[in-house]
């Protein structure tokens, strides 16, 4: 080894290095897939950036991802503006990142979700600006490509169904950069002319980026304008759009809008089939019950002719007549009956007859009279007598003169019948025949 060669140390031959890579490639960008990404507690994050050949270490510090509009993760493609350089203390050779955006399909998805969020926070969305779809549809509005597969399923899903509705297609290219003009214009169109009562807003199934015209503002904002329901048939069901979210109906394919919009022909030829018998019926009952009324009124027509009316009189008339020829005869002999009926009283009522009667009624009370007062007479004397000796025997003073005599209390006259009514001291009134005496109550002895 030569005496002039300069021996580098490890740290030196780093340091060199990094001054190098920094003085000769100034910020760059770089396009890659985001893998082994670390996060630790210090904020900042490590990853690697990859493509099919290669990869390279990669470091974004804390200040710079506070600036990114989403957050990285795994298998996420990229676009990174960054600084080439080396962490010496590794000698790893890495970008230190500065910015960070999505890449490809993520970068629309990213776009995606904001313009969601905008228009839901808007409330675009809401139920309550959803239109309801017609029942009965007069003529459908589609619009999508005329040459795509969306307007044959949606076409052979009508004819099917229901070929009597009519269809209108506004033709539009689904796809690229006029996309979304041409869906925009159809929508005005379809509301200034007011031929359809309902519209297909479809295409078939594809990429984000395929799809990419219906998550357009401009035509949200379009959808939600119109005064039409609209119907957005986009795409596979696994795809949504921002139309979807817009949309006042949303179809899983373009088939089921068809289906949506348009009645099943042979549902409504049985229904047909069933108000037809119906109505057989009820005007077969409407028809006997009007027949059944025209008979009643006949047979009152017939009770009411002229003919029958004179008829009727006409047998009223004799029957009056017979009537009338026996009513003197009949009078005549009411009369001579009412006449014995009051010969027969006047003569039970004569005065003679009754003055007799009375004379021999007045004989035979007078027989009666003597024998009955005296009979009655000496029957009420012995029961005066028989009364008195009962009256005398059980009279308290023929009592109080076999020498017995009857205690009462002064306070309230009460006769005293034991020793138990009256108590030392209290005054008694003592009766006897010819008087009372008054005494107090100085002991009282009860018999044992």
């Amino acid at each position: 080894m030569r005496d002039n060669t300069h021996i580098y140390t490890v740290s030196e031959l780093c340091r060199e290095t990094r001054i190098l890579l920094e003085g000769t490639f100034l910020t760059l960008c770089i396009e890659g897939e985001i893998s082994n990404l670390s996060r630790p507690v210090s904020g900042h994050i490590y990853f690697t950036l990859k493509d099919d050949k290669a990869q390279v270490q990669c470091a974004m510090f804390r200040a710079q991802l506070r600036k990114v509009g989403f957050k990285p993760d795994n298998g996420m493609r990229i676009t990174l503006k960054a600084r080439v350089s080396l962490y010496e203390a590794r000698g790893n050779f890495q970008l230190i990142a500065e910015h960070m955006e999505a890449a490809g399909e993520g970068a629309l998805r990213q776009q995606f979700e904001m313009l969601k969020n905008k228009l839901s926070l808007e409330g675009l969305y809401d139920e309550q600006h959803k239109k309801p779809l017609p029942e009965l549809a007069k003529k459908v509005g589609v619009i999508t490509s005329s040459s795509g597969a969306a307007i044959h399923d949606i076409l052979t899903v009508l004819n099917n169904r229901f070929p009597a509705l009519p269809v209108l297609i506004y033709p539009v290219t689904v796809q690229g950069d006029g996309a979304k003009n041409e869906i925009v214009s159809a929508i005005k169109l379809a509301n200034e002319r007011k031929d359809c009562d309902v519209l297909i807003l479809a295409r078939g199934g594809g990429s984000l980026e395929d799809l990419w015209a219906f998550n357009e503002e401009i035509v949200a904002r379009a959808i939600y304008h119109s005064s039409i329901p609209i119907i957005s048939a986009i795409g596979h069901e696994v795809d949504f759009t921002i139309a979807d979210f817009v949309a006042d109906h949303r179809a899983a394919t373009p088939s089921a809008a068809a289906e949506r919009v348009s009645p099943d022909q042979h549902q409504w030829l049985s229904h047909f089939n069933y108000l037809a018998k119906q109505l057989t019926n009820t005007l077969s009952s409407h028809l006997s019950d009007k027949k059944q009324t025209l008979n009643h009124l006949h047979h009152r027509l017939k009770r009411s002719h002229p003919g029958a009316q004179l008829q009727a009189h006409a047998q009223r008339l004799d029957d009056y007549h017979a009537r009338l020829m026996q009513t003197p005869q009949r009078v005549l002999q009411q009369r001579k009956l009412r006449l014995s009926e009051l010969s027969a009283r006047l003569l039970n009522n004569n005065p003679s007859h009754q003055a007799h009667a009375l004379e021999q009624r007045l004989i035979r009370l007078q027989q009666r009279l003597p024998k009955p007062i005296q009979l009655n007479l000496q029957q009420a004397r012995l029961r005066f007598t028989d009364c008195n000796k009962g009256l005398e025997t059980l009279s308290p003073l023929a009592t109080l003169a076999r020498g017995y005599s009857i205690s009462k209390r002064e306070a309230d006259g009460t006769i005293v019948k034991n020793i138990h009514q009256v108590v030392l001291g209290e005054k008694i009134n003592i009766q006897l025949t010819n008087g009372v005496l008054k005494t107090n109550i100085e002991s009282i002895h009860e018999n044992t």
